[in-house]
């Protein structure tokens, strides 16, 4: 999922003391009602599940009228976990409101906007035609004939007429502009001329995703990042109508309501079917997070001036979700119905850290440590049968050192005395030869006389000195090593010899250029 958690103490958590742990107790107590109410927890696969049901059985018995015993509440039956992206310190917030805006039942020629409901044509895959509440995800699909699909249409086609005349119209309202902030909304109030009001709620869409206007704005350069929001984008649309029908159909996004029985003292519904409560009810991403989970936000949000960072440090509760609500720590802050409600939720779009309550059913340091580890890979098991072992590598042996041998002149004799040869005086003679030139052959000392122990000493004085080779001699040849005898050849077979195939010259075609060109 691409979320992070730690755990962190009360104490740690800044503004948890000073909070007004009171309202978000009620809060609370109303998302326990339709969790409560259900018999048999629907199975969900998200971390949460249907652990909510052991505090909300609490909360419903328990006598709390004071703020410090919601905090106690909140500390006996939750764990903190300081959650956000992965790889990220901060989440991100951003607020909604409810519209009062001026309509009528009827189509007159100042109100002339539709606001449709769900076409009975329109088809979410999964989602039986009959359920009260559509997804504001996925794909949504119109049928032709009896089997064929195709995507619904976008809100061009919708705005020039596509379903006009279908009886589909709640009522009408004044400009586009009016409708566009509607659905981004989800829900609005509408003031009818007779003093009455008619409430609407999101009931479907079209199935294509949302795209900002206000990033277009930003992309092109007409509005700066700093000044957007919703009051910028609703003056510059009223300022350039043309330019606005452009720009509106660059989400072509559309969502259809329907109209809920609430008088003007009830709170718009969220996506959970309860009644929201302004500074207290966040929308969160549905596909991660459970209805009725606590959110501690801590944040400096411009609140009181678009310029100002007052401190936010509230708990939430998550009951309203919506289709730009994405990530474990994003969040939609709701702050009621109105004019000054509208003003403070078009500025926000600001960091804020987020601390999620978690039952402590489902304690996740305990869980933790009897947590199994995932099997090993294959290739991991392979490498424990068969270990592998590296072979050792031997040191490369030096080389032996050559002798640094001095040649050897065979034509002078060798004049080696003892080492205990002494001199007539007593002293040690010198062992070095006498260096004198040869200048002639015939100069040249006798040759020494080799003996022969087995020859008699008598016949050792005859013996006939042999002659000193000469280096220029020839080496004295080796015997030839012992011939090995060769195989016996293969006896030769006659084969019939193939006919000559018949050669065909073909024009135009070399197989040595082709062969040449392609290498």
């Amino acid at each position: 999922m691409g979320s992070q958690y730690a755990p962190v103490a009360w104490a740690d958590i800044d503004g948890w003391a000073d909070d007004d742990h009171l309202q978000a107790f009620q809060a609370f107590r109303t998302s326990c009602k339709p969790i409560s109410a259900q018999r048999i927890p629907p199975v969900d696969s998200k971390a949460l599940g249907g652990s909510l049901r052991d505090p909300c059985h609490v909360a419903k018995a328990a006598d709390i009228s004071d703020t410090a015993k919601a905090k106690a509440f909140f500390e006996n039956n939750f764990l903190p976990l300081r959650i956000s992206r992965l790889g990220e310190a901060d989440g991100f917030v951003t607020g909604y409101y409810e519209p009062v805006i001026e309509g009528s039942r009827t189509r007159t020629g100042v109100y002339n906007v539709p606001v449709y409901r769900k076409p009975s044509n329109l088809f979410v895959r999964g989602v039986p035609q009959s359920a009260t509440s559509m997804p504001n995800k996925g794909e949504v699909f119109r049928k032709i004939g009896r089997r064929k699909l195709v995507p619904y249409y976008d809100r061009a086609q919708i705005e020039d007429g596509k379903i006009a005349g279908r009886g589909l119209e709640i009522c009408w309202l004044k400009s586009q502009t009016d409708l566009l902030f509607t659905q981004i909304q989800g829900s609005a109030r509408v003031k009818l001329e007779d003093g009455g009001t008619v409430r609407i709620n999101y009931e479907a869409h079209n199935g294509f995703p949302y795209t900002p206007v206000g990033r277009v704005l930003i992309d092109r350069g007409i509005v700066p990042k700093e000044q957007m929001s919703m009051q910028r984008i609703r003056q510059y649309m009223e300022e350039n109508p043309d330019a606005a029908n452009e720009l509106r159909r660059q989400n072509r996004s559309y969502v259809f309501f329907r109209e809920v029985q609430l008088s003007d003292k009830d709170e718009a519904v969220g996506a959970q079917g309860v009644p929201l409560t302004p500074g207290r009810s966040i929308a969160v991403d549905k596909s991660l997070h459970v209805y009725g989970t606590p959110f501690f936000i801590e944040g400096d949000l411009p609140i009181d001036s678009e310029q100002s960072k007052t401190p936010f440090r509230r708990l939430m509760v998550a009951q309203d979700t919506g289709s730009a609500i994405v990530g474990p720590a994003r969040a939609d802050l709701y702050f009621g119905a109105g004019v000054e409600a509208g003003r403070v939720a078009g500025r926000m779009r600001h960091p804020a850290r987020f601390v999620m309550l978690v039952p402590k059913s489902i304690d996740p340091v305990a869980r933790g440590r009897t947590m199994p580890l995932p099997e090993d890979r294959p290739s991991a098991k392979i490498a424990k049968l068969f270990p592998q072992v590296e072979p050792k590598v031997e040191p490369p042996k030096e080389p032996a050192k050559p002798v640094d041998a001095k040649p050897v002149d065979m034509t002078k004799p060798a004049d080696v005395k003892p080492a205990d040869a002494k001199a007539p005086d007593g002293k040690i003679a010198d062992t070095k030869p006498a260096e004198k030139p040869i200048e002639k052959a015939a100069d040249a000392p006798a040759a020494p006389v080799v003996k022969d122990a087995s020859v008699p000493a008598d016949a050792a004085k005859t013996a006939v000195p042999l002659p000193v080779p000469s280096p220029l001699a020839q080496a004295t040849p080796q015997p030839a090593a012992t011939a090995v005898p060769l195989p016996e050849a293969r006896p030769q077979i006659a084969r019939e010899q193939p006919k000559p195939k018949r050669r065909v010259h073909r024009r135009g075609h070399s197989h040595h250029r082709h062969r040449f060109f392609w290498q």
